[in-house]
């Protein structure tokens, strides 16, 4: 069994930083790619940004030059670090990640989501 874990939400004003972290545990072999989500209330889970084992990254338009994405693999961590953040931006954000959990075998999991909130 594999679980994410993210940490760091809060309420920040506009204009401010956050860093939020997902940390993954379990019976995990390695860790392909990792990202992080968001959905705001009545909004769909849209993609935020996302980083391969490589550290190839890929981020929303909405989110460009304001977010960086990195991780720590011998620590089986992503962060996400938001900073010029937007009333907008407030929103439950999610971390993934696809975990190889046996020779072939492949999943992705969700964390529980941790939530940011910018005030105007």
């Amino acid at each position: 069994q594999v679980q994410l874990v993210e940490s760091g939400g809060g309420l920040v004003q506009a204009g401010g930083s956050l860093r939020v972290s997902c940390v993954a545990s379990g019976s995990i072999l390695a860790i392909s790619a990792m990202g992080w989500y968001r959905q705001a209330p009545g909004k769909q889970r849209e993609l935020v940004a996302t980083i391969t084992r490589g550290g190839s990254t890929n981020y929303a338009d909405s989110v460009k030059g304001r977010f960086t994405i990195s991780r720590d693999n011998a620590k089986n961590t992503v962060y996400l670090q938001m900073n010029s953040l937007k009333p907008e931006d407030t929103a439950v954000y999610y971390c993934n990640a696809r975990v190889v959990v046996a020779a072939q075998n492949d999943y992705v999991y969700w964390g529980r989501g941790t939530q940011v909130t910018v005030s105007s």
